[in-house]
Formats: structure tokens, C-alpha cells, sequence
């Protein structure tokens, strides 16, 4: 029988009686100042001490989270997970979260996030057969406005947590408040007060619950106070379980055994009108947004690869009959999800965690790329490619037509080669560098600008040029100017900075000064970096800068820059292609100070600028005040031209970093922060101590500079990051027959504004599950079109709203609106009948 997790007789209290639920928990860090290995230990023995209270003690119950923690023990310890069980069932063994693991809440991409609720609360509906109706990150560092509705939208109407604290939010109204996402979606919000554990030791509870007791008022006549020890696991101790009974002995108030799903039951029927939030949950620690690059990097492939390989497999699965490969990637999501928890991402752990994590995540990039080109190489097994040349099939594995510049390698060809789409006409080619120079003669780099159908494939065809004529020059190219139909970019020759920017026709300046600048912060703070707000103490910038003009031809001109700061370097390659508007900068850091960040400068020309960032499945406005902020793919800046009537602004968008900031109009993306690794204060680092610090030594990463006129919608900035983060997937075929046509369109989307973040099979395996997001913040009604347009349906989204589909075109019928774990919604009907 469903019940929910935790359910108690009814209190049957009058309206607005004081209460104190005690909420007994182990805070359970797996990782943090400890490898996993360790975290697993203390994870079993704080199991066996909570069942061991809750023998004891009449009453007590114990309230735990973390889906991943409860697989663990089935696997290694299944009579502990046997007891465990009973005691869930018997309703004095809580779940709350629902999560696969604790998560940060800044970093996850949208699918990260959703899939923390998808495999966390599907794993515990299968093996307790309960729903977690409440959110539950306490010890997390931020929160994400777009939680809300991911919230909701897996089921849950509630939500604990515990940072920022009032010293870094102090605008929150209260302990309690209704929390409102972009999309206007709520849950009920409780702020832990004064911290998630109580160990017990000496009168540390007491004084606890004495301070939770006198904030009781009207306003909010009940609260939660935590419990336990925690961190390295350990949960209530029987001093806890002593001093809660002689405080409710002594007390005015009931004080009492609960747990989350019994406090908020309680506080809904007091019919309080809690006061609303429209904001995220900023700012506890502001380095973790940038702390230690690999991880996050490592995070935001894993995340997109999976992504890639759920899409090409899904449409090799409907043209081919492949078989999905379910088990595998659900496998490597897990592994993702894991180094999503709030220690491991943010960048906070000991120096060997991230040896684990590093492992997880191996596993996942290598899952994501064989189940993908498996997929790849099912499809060219079917595509009609007999005609005369080398075929090249392009695959675009986002749901919206892509025109970009893809690369690839291959065995030398004799002679001059010419390229042509499946229709014949004749794209611009030019031989490029290839990775192993001392092959040259051997091998033969190309790249072009495809131009593919959403979420599908074309096929390009290589011959050898039967005219001896050279293609026209797309890109000029001089020793320091970049242009195109839509760009001009000219670097300053000493520093290596861009020196103007112009976008074309209208020759408007995008820069105000100097932009692309690497500046040296100086960054003594922790590895959190507590208490900082800023990082704009500059000691520093990279200069005395080399150019290099690498590239010149018909599809793209490379400008190499690179320059020093002391004893580090950056290189910084500006790439320019022909039709396309915007800028591509590959860069690569070697890093070798200590306690200093890293940030690129970007001063826009523009007035009265807004700052806006990309968070899980939308966007968020927030103050240009220089304060170091989240995002995911990209940020932007626009506001009114100088002297003109008009507005534009700059997107910048990246593959591997999370962390910037804005003040007035001036971005900055924050590269890298290089403290000791798991710094905390008050600890002090010793001027002469031996430490091992993050983000020393060779990173890469590209950053994309899009202009734009207008605001920052018209920069089309979400479709953008998603082709630089997941790019097109190139296949060199042999010649064979097939029953597929040379170009194929899978899945489309007719509003730009709707962006399809996932297609994958659903987790019952009944259909294709295609999930969609506004992402401009407009009432949109859209049309899909599946399978070349044999399968279409209609749907209107609001501002930021998220919908998934259940799509079986075999049943004939249309998709079925589910909610984020999967299940049909509330609303009960088929989506394009509304």
C-alpha cells in the first residue's frame, strides 16, 4: 500500500499551538575530507546506530536522505537494508530529499537536475514503495531559482534547507516562506535556523533548543530544530535522546519526535499565509562557483555526452531498431550524479576525492561516447551512401536545424578535394592542422560549416576537384584583424587583447576598452572562500602577448595570441568562420600561482546594462553589482547603445566554466581560483607550510562571444551553448546501399524559444520520453514534428515552464503529458488537445 514517507497519527492540536519538532538526522558527507571507501564505513555504522535508537528510545525517529547512500547498503549490507526497511514501513524511519545524493544546486546542468529526482525517488517508490514529498538539502551552498519547479514537478511541495544563512540573505522574510520559480511554479520553504546537526556534547542541544524555542511566534507557531551528529555520519546520540525529553518535560511548549513529512502537514493546516520569495537562494560560498576546474568541466561533458547519447540512441532506436542501451547509461548517470553531491562539485574535498571522482566520471565520458557513435555507426549502416565519393555523415543531436563548423580526420587523400552536400551544391573546405603533425603526409585534417536538420543527419560527399579554380576567401585574415559578413575583430599587438570589436552592417562598437583581458585577482580566501563576495582586488594582468596568425582559408581564419603573467601563461586562439556571428576562443591556461583567481574582462559598450545568467531550464536578471554569481552555458549583458536609441548587448557563452560576475557593464568570467585544497576557515594557511593547491598546471576550455543587438533573447544564446557544449558527431562511411535517405530530420521544434533538453527512452520502457523547456521567458505555442513530420503534436508553454512528453507513435495516438519522474500528470490528458 502508498503511503507517504513518515506518516504519523494525527497531532490534534488547536491552530497555532507552539510547536518544536525535533528532527533527528545524520548529516552523511560520502565524500568531503575522506574518500569514498570511508564514507561508506561511517554511511553502515550510522545506519546500525539509528536502529539501534530507535530500539531503544519510545518515540524517536530518525530522518535520512540520499537515494545512492540506501543502494550502497542493499548491495553490501542487505540484512541492514532488510531492518531498515521494516522501520520505513512502520513510519519511524523517515526519507526525506528524494535526491540520488545531497546535490550543489548551482552547478548540475537542467537534466542533472532532473535526473537527481528521476533515479533518486523512482529508486525509492520501487524498493519502499513511498513518495518523499519534501526537498531536502541542508547542508548545500546555494539553491537555484529554477528549483521550484523542478520541485514540483517531480512531486514535491516542500523544501529544507539551510544556506544561505541571514548574515548573507538577510532580505529572506522569515524561516518559513513560499519559494516562486521563474515559471511562477511554489513550494513551501523551510530555513533550518542555526545549523543541520547538534552532537550533544555538554549543553549545546539545550541552548539549541532554547534559541529555536524563542524564535515561536505567531508568524510561524512551529519549527523544525535538527539534530545529531553529523558531517562524517554518526546521527543522534542517546545524550540527544536524554536532553529532548527533559526539555519537553520542563517546557511550556510541545516539543516532540518528528520528522519533515509531520511538520509540514501540521504547518499547512495552520493556514498561515507565508510571504513570497521570487529569487535564488545566493550567495553562502561564492568560490565553490569556481573551484577547481577539472571537476566541473569533467561535470558539464559527462552531463551533455549522456544527453547526446540518450538522443542519437533514441533515433537509431525508432529508424533501425538499435537496441537502447538503458542499463548502461542509467549506470553512467549515476556515477554523475554521485560527484554531484554538495562536497564533491563545488570543489571543496581533499585532493584524493577527486581521484575518485576523476574514475566516475571517466566512466561516464566513455559510456556516453561508445553507446553514441554505436548509434552513429547503426544509422551509416542504413543510409544509402552508394553514390560516387567519400560520404561524410554529419549527425546534430539537438532539436533544432544547426549550422556550425565541424572537423574531422582522415586517411590522406591524393590531390585537391571538393565537397558537396546531398544535394549536390559545392561547401567551402579547407585543410586544417592535424593532431599528429609528423603524419601530415599520411593523414589529412578537414573542416566545413554543416548545415544539418534538428536532430538529425546529413551526408556530405568528398571528391577529388576536377577544376584546378581555388575557392573564394571567406574569412580575411591579417596579422591582427579577424572578419566576416557579420564581424570585425582586430587584437591589440603587445597586450594579445581584443582592441574593437564591430559587428556589421552598422560597424557598432561592442567593446568599451580592452576586452578579452586576463586579470590576476589576488584571492587569499578558502577554498569556500567564506565571507567573500567579491574578487576584485587586481594584482595583475597577462601581457607582453606574441601573435600568430595559425589559420587563413575559405571557412576560417585562427589568430593565435599568448601572453604572462609571472610565472603562468595563457594562450588564447580567436576563430572567426565564414557566416557565422560569433567568435570562438579556445584557450589554454598554465597555471602556476598560488591563492590568486583568474578572471577574462569584457567592458560592453552599452548603458543602463542588465546582467543576465542561465540557470536549470531558464534564466535569471540579477543586480550588476560585481558580486561573483553562478550560471551554467552562458551570461549576458545588454543595455542602451551610446548616443543611439537602440539596445545591444554581449552573450558569452563556455564549455567548462560555471562562475562570473558583472559590475555596471563590465563581465568578467572567472577562469579559475587556486586555493589550498579543502581550506576552511578559521584554519590558517602557514606562510612557509608545504600544501597542495586546485588548478595548478595545463587546463583548456572554449569560451564563445556572441554579439547582438537588441535584448538578450535575440542572442539565441540557449540553442548556441547547447551546439558549443554538444557538438556535431562526424562519421567517415565506406559506399553501400541502405534503406535511409542522405538527410533525415528526427525531432523539430518550430518556436526558437523552446528548447528540447532531453529524448530518451522512458524508464518503463513504453516510449520515448522528449522533455522541452521555454527558454526566453514568452508564452509560446510550438508544434513538434517527430520522425520527418509523420508524427506531430501542439503545445503552449508559459515563461520558463518545463513539459515532458511519453511519445509512442506505434499507438497512433498523441504524447502523453508526464511530470519529471516520469509519471502522467495531474492533468490527466494528452498534450495538443487542450
Amino acid at each position: 500500500m502508498e503511503h507517504l514517507t513518515g506518516s504519523m497519527p494525527e497531532v490534534g492540536v488547536p491552530k497555532t499551538k507552539q510547536e518544536l519538532h525535533m528532527i533527528g538526522n545524520a548529516h552523511l558527507d560520502p565524500v568531503w575530507l575522506w574518500q569514498w571507501p570511508e564514507g561508506l564505513g561511517a554511511l553502515r555504522a550510522t545506519f546500525r546506530s539509528a536502529l539501534d535508537r530507535l530500539e531503544e528510545t519510545e518515540g524517536f525517529i530518525f530522518t535520512s536522505s540520499q537515494a545512492a547512500m540506501y543502494e550502497y547498503t542493499e548491495r553490501c549490507d542487505p540484512k541492514l537494508f532488510a531492518e531498515i526497511k521494516l522501520r520505513v514501513d512502520e513510519g519511524r524511519w523517515v526519507i526525506a530529499g528524494g535526491w540520488w545524493v545531497q546535490a550543489d544546486c548551482n552547478v548540475p546542468g537542467s537534466e542533472g537536475m532532473v535526473r537527481q529526482a528521476l533515479y533518486g525517488l523512482r529508486y525509492f517508490k520501487e524498493k519502499f514503495g513511498i513518495k518523499v514529498p519534501v526537498g531536502y538539502n541542508v547542508d548545500s551552498f546555494g539553491h537555484s531559482a529554477s528549483l521550484p519547479q523542478i520541485l514540483k514537478g517531480s512531486g514535491q511541495d516542500y523544501y529544507v534547507f539551510m544556506r544561505p544563512g541571514p548574515h548573507e540573505k538577510p532580505e529572506l522574510p522569515g524561516r518559513i516562506f513560499q519559494w516562486e520559480g521563474p515559471d511562477g511554479s511554489r513550494v513551501l520553504a523551510y530555513q533550518i535556523p542555526y545549523s543541520y546537526q547538534a552532537a550533544g556534547y555538554g549543553d549545546e542541544l539545550v541552548k539549541k533548543i532554547n534559541d529555536s524555542v524563542k524564535e515561536l511566534d505567531q508568524r510561524q507557531p512551529l519549527l523544525m530544530c535538527f539534530y545529531g551528529v553529523g558531517n562524517h555520519g554518526g546521527g543522534p546520540t542517546k545524550e540527544n535522546l536524554n536532553s529532548i525529553q527533559t526539555a519537553a518535560r520542563e517546557s511550556d511548549i510541545d516539543i516532540l519526535f518528528s520528522d519533515p513529512n509531520r511538520f509540514f502537514t501540521q504547518l499547512e493546516k495552520e493556514n498561515i499565509d507565508f510571504p513570497v520569495v521570487k529569487d535564488d537562494l545566493q550567495h553562502h560560498a561564492s568560490g565553490c562557483y569556481a573551484a577547481h576546474s577539472r571537476i566541473k568541466q569533467n561535470n558539464r561533458k559527462a552531463e551533455h555526452g549522456l544527453c547526446r547519447a540518450e538522443k542519437i540512441s533514441s533515433v537509431a532506436n525508432n529508424l533501425v531498431g538499435y537496441p537502447y542501451p538503458q542499463k548502461q547509461l542509467n549506470r553512467a548517470w549515476k556515477r554523475v550524479l554521485f560527484n554531484h553531491f554538495h562536497d564533491i562539485l563545488p570543489g571543496t574535498s581533499i585532493r584524493e576525492a577527486y581521484v575518485d571522482a576523476n574514475h566516475m566520471h571517466g566512466f561516464a565520458l566513455h559510456t556516453a561516447d561508445e553507446t553514441a557513435n554505436l548509434a552513429l555507426q547503426a544509422l551509416a549502416a542504413e543510409i544509402d551512401t552508394s553514390h560516387k565519393g567519400t560520404p561524410i555523415i554529419v549527425w546534430n543531436p539537438h532539436a533544432h536545424r544547426q549550422q556550425a563548423a565541424v572537423r574531422l580526420e582522415l586517411m590522406w587523400e591524393p590531390g585537391e578535394m571538393a565537397l558537396t552536400d546531398h544535394r549536390g551544391n559545392e561547401i567551402s573546405l579547407q585543410n586544417i592542422e592535424i593532431s599528429s603533425v609528423i603524419w601530415s603526409g599520411w593523414r589529412r585534417g578537414l573542416t566545413f560549416v554543416a548545415d544539418v536538420p534538428a536532430l538529425g543527419y546529413a551526408v556530405y560527399w568528398l571528391h577529388p576537384r576536377k577544376s584546378t579554380a581555388k575557392s573564394a576567401q571567406g574569412v580575411k585574415v591579417g596579422e591582427t584583424v579577424l572578419e566576416n559578413a557579420h564581424l570585425k575583430l582586430e587584437l591589440e599587438r603587445r597586450t594579445g587583447y581584443i582592441k574593437q570589436m564591430t559587428a556589421k552592417p552598422s560597424c557598432r562598437e561592442i567593446f568599451s576598452g580592452p576586452a578579452g583581458v586576463p586579470v590576476v585577482m589576488d584571492d587569499p580566501s578558502d577554498t569556500w572562500s567564506h565571507g567573500v563576495f567579491h574578487f576584485h582586488d587586481e594584482i595583475g594582468r597577462f601581457t607582453d602577448a606574441q601573435l600568430e596568425v595559425v589559420e587563413t582559408g575559405p571557412v576560417r581564419g585562427i589568430i593565435r595570441a599568448t601572453s604572462h603573467f609571472e610565472r603562468s601563461r595563457i594562450v588564447q586562439e580567436f576563430t572567426l568562420y565564414v557566416d557565422l556571428p560569433y567568435v570562438d576562443v579556445k584557450t589554454i591556461v598554465d597555471w602556476r600561482e598560488k591563492q590568486k583567481a583568474l578572471k577574462l574582462e569584457f567592458p560592453v559598450n552599452v548603458r543602463q546594462p542588465k546582467a543576465t545568467y542561465e540557470i536549470q531550464f531558464g534564466a535569471i536578471t540579477r543586480p550588476t553589482d560585481g558580486k561573483e554569481e553562478p550560471s551554467l552555458n552562458w551570461f549576458d549583458v545588454s543595455g542602451q547603445i551610446p548616443g543611439e536609441s537602440g539596445q545591444q548587448g554581449l552573450a558569452i557563452l563556455n564549455d567548462a566554466k560555471y562562475s562570473s560576475d558583472v559590475a555596471d557593464s563590465v563581465m568578467r568570467l572567472t577562469v579559475l581560483r587556486s586555493p589550498v585544497y579543502a581550506h576552511h576557515l578559521p584554519r590558517e594557511v602557514e606562510p612557509k607550510g608545504f600544501y597542495h593547491y586546485t588548478d595548478q598546471g595545463v587546463q583548456e576550455f572554449t569560451y564563445r562571444l556572441v554579439p547582438h543587438k537588441g535584448e538578450w533573447q535575440t542572442a539565441n544564446a540557449p540553442r548556441l551553448a547547447l551546439e558549443l557544449n554538444a557538438p556535431m558527431l562526424v562519421l567517415e562511411e565506406h559506399n553501400h546501399p541502405g534503406r535511409l535517405p542522405t538527410c533525415y530530420t528526427g525531432l523539430d521544434v518550430s518556436s526558437e524559444n523552446i528548447v528540447v533538453s532531453a529524448v530518451k527512452e522512458s524508464e518503463d520502457e513504453d516510449g520515448f520520453i522528449v522533455r522541452a523547456y521555454e527558454a526566453n521567458g514568452h508564452s509560446t505555442r510550438c508544434t513538434f514534428s517527430w520522425d520527418q513530420g509523420a508524427y506531430t503534436w501542439d503545445s503552449s508553454f508559459e515563461p520558463f515552464e518545463i513539459k515532458s512528453f511519453l511519445v509512442n507513435s506505434s499507438l497512433g495516438e498523441g504524447p502523453i503529458e508526464v511530470d519529471l519522474i516520469e509519471r502522467m500528470t495531474s492533468k490527466g490528458r494528452r498534450d495538443g488537445n487542450d
